[in-house]
């Protein structure tokens, strides 16, 4: 397990489609997800996606088993890798919340998003997941697939009197890895 270096808004990388996974239980892919879940613990993450630290791959991770001190009033969410993700809204409702994000340390924005999804997608063994989900859950999936088309979350924000720095927004709540 290595520490990666977390790609912040502005590095062009970030802003790419990453291409399909093809080959599963590898090495590299092994060593890839691996590396994620040490580098989103290390720095408390409720998700990360591969393109964030530099990997043009349909990879995100997401999820803990313990709760979150950057989401501290957020449900836990089971540690998941989904490889070639596809999201399917259930319905047209959306809530707004806020969402911070590694790419984007400092900072946090109110983003509406889908408050039902189906997902699907496989694991890195190339097993298949089809989950039905909704609230904290649901959310942070749309937030990391969006790093898969090259979107960061304040490119959905539609008010932006509701985005700004952690530490005025939010006093007191720990804003160093936002």
């Amino acid at each position: 397990m290595t520490f990666r270096e977390i790609l912040k808004m502005g590095d062009p990388r970030l802003l790419r489609i990453a291409r399909p996974v093809t080959d599963f239980d590898t090495d590299a892919l092994h060593l890839l997800v691996s590396d994620m879940f040490y580098t989103m613990q290390s720095v408390n993450g409720a998700g990360l996606a591969a393109p964030q630290i530099g990997e043009d791959w349909q990879v995100v991770i997401f999820g803990s088993d313990q709760i979150n001190p950057r989401y501290p009033d957020a449900p836990v969410v089971p540690r998941t890798v989904l490889v070639n993700p596809v999201i399917t809204p259930l319905g047209d409702e959306e809530v707004s919340d806020w969402e911070g994000c590694l790419s984007v340390p400092g900072l946090r924005g109110m983003v509406p998003r889908f408050s039902r999804i189906r997902y699907t997608g496989f694991d890195q063994y190339g097993d298949a997941i089809d989950r039905t989900v909704e609230g904290f859950h649901a959310r942070v999936v749309q937030h990391e697939c969006d790093h898969l088309i090259g979107k960061l979350y304040p490119m959905r924000i539609r008010d932006f009197s509701q985005f700004g720095y952690t530490e005025v927004l939010f006093p007191g709540l720990d804003a160093a890895d936002d």
